[in-house]
């Protein structure tokens, strides 16, 4: 008598899009005390494919930082090219000004995230589109020279167990952490940073479940060319501005969430055009530019 072989049943896959896009963040501590609480702020979560937008136009913290307009936007779709999962997050921000010191005409920055139907689970992520034309220190522009690539394409495991991603995100940071000069509070972070990446790539473990990874942090900026005023120095994408503070311009998160206890973690990408840490003529922090992209793939 034949036997009958069941046929296995194909779980199909699903999609959870997660895009989250502002244009300002920060607190200042002098010359005023005040928390500035994200600007124009819009996210995206959940199966449903959408586009969402908001738009602001002339706000000043008190005259001391300004921005003409801001304007975020974050969508999620199917894919026509391989029906896979496609989700964008962008913010531009015009006219920005702070303390009169750090300018920009315009600041864009954007990151999608590509999960393909197959084997989707970890994504190809592309940050075209990222772009800043016109920012100045006291009047001097920035010659920036950007890396679009700096993230690969792999997708076949976790960005932190990819350990041609890891090494040129290591040689990205040893750039700022042995260079002559760096400020002792730089050489300490980036040391740490260092660390960090090393302690990863003794880890790869593609396939890797049921644990998060550190995060670690790259830059789309590779350089910053010279400025012609006094004691101005650039190390990769960080300046340190003499009686303004620190700028790190295009710094990229890349980190891990875990949404199921049992399954590989997901990779997220935020992206930061401009952080400011500023240390004389006004001390704070301020930050502006923020995308963040993900999603959650299953099976």
């Amino acid at each position: 008598m034949a036997t009958m072989t069941e046929t296995p049943v194909m779980t199909p896959a699903t999609h959870e899009y997660h895009a989250e896009a502002h244009v300002l963040v920060g607190e200042l501590q002098r010359p005023i005390e005040q928390k500035i609480e994200k600007h124009v702020p819009v996210t995206l979560t959940g199966r449903r494919a959408t586009h969402l937008t908001r738009l602001i136009e002339d706000v000043s913290i008190e005259g001391l930082i300004s921005f003409k307009l801001g304007h975020t936007r974050v969508s999620g779709s199917k894919s026509l090219k391989h029906h896979g999962w496609v989700t964008l997050s962008t913010s531009i921000l015009e006219g920005l000004n702070v303390f009169e010191i750090v300018t920009a005409d315009r600041m864009v920055s954007q990151v999608s995230t590509d999960h393909p139907l197959e084997n989707g689970h970890f994504p190809h992520v592309t940050f075209l589109g990222t772009k800043f034309e016109n920012v100045c220190v006291s009047g001097f522009p920035l010659e920036l020279t950007l890396d679009y690539g700096i993230c690969g394409k792999d997708n076949r495991c976790s960005y932190l167990d990819n350990e041609k991603f890891l090494t040129a995100v290591k040689e990205q940071t040893e750039q700022i952490a042995y260079a002559e000069g760096l400020p002792a509070n730089l050489k300490k972070e980036y040391g740490d940073r260092l660390e960090r990446i090393n302690g990863l790539l003794g880890s790869c473990k593609p396939g890797r479940k049921g644990s998060e990874k550190p995060s670690i942090t790259c830059s789309l900026v590779k350089s910053i060319g010279e400025i012609p005023l006094p004691g101005v120095r650039s190390f990769g994408h960080v300046l340190v501005i003499p009686e303004f503070g620190t700028v790190a311009l295009g710094e990229i998160e890349v980190g891990e969430k875990l949404y199921e206890p049992n399954e590989e973690p997901s990779n997220y990408f935020q992206l930061t055009n401009i952080k400011m840490n500023l240390g004389c003529v006004g001390h704070g922090t301020a930050s502006g530019g923020t995308v963040t992209a993900n999603g959650h793939h299953q099976p």
